[in-house]
């Protein structure tokens, strides 16, 4: 018998692929691409049987190729996918949360407030209305590409330039408001949609393309439903649901911080 030498890097090692694993598998589940994912782990089985078991050279080699071709497919088909795993990375990262901690001032804390202000004000009239919204906050990372979508404004945030926007007659109402900066960068701009089956049913278009920006950035998307008028708020690829005038405030507050 062949003794088996496992030490303590070999067990972190086995570990460590399974954690992989096991993230992929999350990621494909939530993407719809289980099958495929399940589709890669059998012929990577096959694969290693015939090249290490098997041992047949023409067989392997002609699947070796297949393997370092379907590397590149893979990474053009999941892009996405792989563009949201690298900023999950990232997100854990919290220097710049403690650098911020010793260089907060209150002029920062004013202007907050001065954008956070006519917004929720906005929210709670279009809420009353049925006016439907959607409202992304930019943070640390760049919303650029999103902004291009859309048409640049580039005004100061205000309340009744907010409801304007999203009047039902507005040509600019079906789109995302981009608020960078505390000014209104764009309106009318196209988001990202998430295809994630956990989000609930009823949510509609607008909830799914707030999650979609939340989940491929640290913005905050906040959303009035039209059906309903209810507010939410997007963030970190999660759902609030349900606020009042005082959550919705003291979320923004919070986060905005955290920019």
């Amino acid at each position: 018998m062949i003794p088996f030498d496992i030490g303590i890097k070999d067990i972190i090692d086995i570990v460590l692929v399974a954690l992989m694993l096991y993230y992929v598998y999350r990621l494909m589940k939530e993407s719809r691409s289980l099958n495929v994912f399940i589709g890669i782990l059998f012929f990577i089985l096959i694969w290693l049987f015939v090249s290490q078991v098997l041992e047949m050279r023409l067989l392997g080699s002609i699947m070796d190729k297949l393997v370092s071709v379907g590397v590149i497919g893979l990474i053009i088909l999941f892009q996405e996918e792989i563009r949201r795993f690298l900023y999950q990375l990232g997100a854990h990262q919290r220097f710049q949360a403690l650098s911020k901690f010793f260089t907060a001032n209150h002029e920062n804390d004013e202007e907050d407030k001065e954008t956070i202000v006519p917004i929720v004000l906005s929210c709670m009239s279009m809420a009353k209305g049925r006016v439907g919204a959607l409202i992304v906050i930019e943070r640390s990372v760049s919303l650029g590409e999103i902004v291009e979508t859309g048409d640049f404004i580039d005004a100061r945030v205000n309340q009744r330039l907010i409801e304007n926007i999203f009047f039902k007659n507005s040509p600019l109402h079906d789109g995302a408001m981009i608020i960078s900066n505390r000014r209104i960068k764009a309106a009318g701009c196209i988001l990202p949609v998430s295809h994630d089956l956990n989000i609930p049913k009823e949510l509609g278009l607008r909830h799914r393309a707030a999650m979609g920006v939340s989940q491929s950035s640290d913005a905050i998307a906040v959303v009035v439903s039209e059906e309903t008028g209810r507010i939410s708020v997007a963030m970190n690829g999660e759902f609030r649901l349900r606020l009042s005038a005082e959550d919705l405030e003291s979320l923004l507050a919070s986060e905005m911080k955290r920019r």
